[in-house]
């Protein structure tokens, strides 16, 4: 039942700005930052970043990351990854917000690779690495 709780809707254009990051031709990592709009109930865009390692992300979840991803044969792939935290210290009632809009973003923009973080400070390309090995 908790599957389904949706609390906050996915603002169209961020929705948009999802699609297009799917399909980037960059080959650079990169990320999406996104936020809720407490008032408006939204998940909207909250920085976008070229270039990025996860190190400096750290501080910034939840986001969407763009990966360069070298394979054991020596292909490469960008897997697309959403890391879900709720901020730390925010109150209970925005957890719930943020762990019950994270399904409608993750239908809205069709991601399948989808990773929780509790602690910050474990997010390292050791963590994403050990992850996206189960999709190979």
């Amino acid at each position: 039942m908790s599957s389904s709780l949706v609390v906050c809707e996915v603002d169209p254009s961020l929705t948009e700005k999802l699609k297009k990051f799917r399909f980037r031709k960059e080959t650079t990592n990169a990320a999406i930052l996104m936020k809720i709009d407490m008032e408006k109930q939204l998940v909207i865009l909250e920085e976008e970043y070229e270039d990025i390692s996860l190190d400096d992300l750290r501080e910034e979840l939840p986001e969407l990351y763009s990966y360069k991803l070298t394979h054991s044969d020596g292909r490469v792939s960008y897997p697309l990854c959403f890391i879900f935290s709720s901020p730390v210290g925010c109150k209970p009632e925005q957890q719930m917000m943020y762990a019950g809009s994270k399904n409608r973003l993750v239908q809205s923009a069709e991601l399948t690779k989808v990773f929780e973080i509790r602690n910050a400070d474990d997010l390292s390309e050791e963590w994403l690495k050990e992850k996206l090995s189960f999709f190979r």
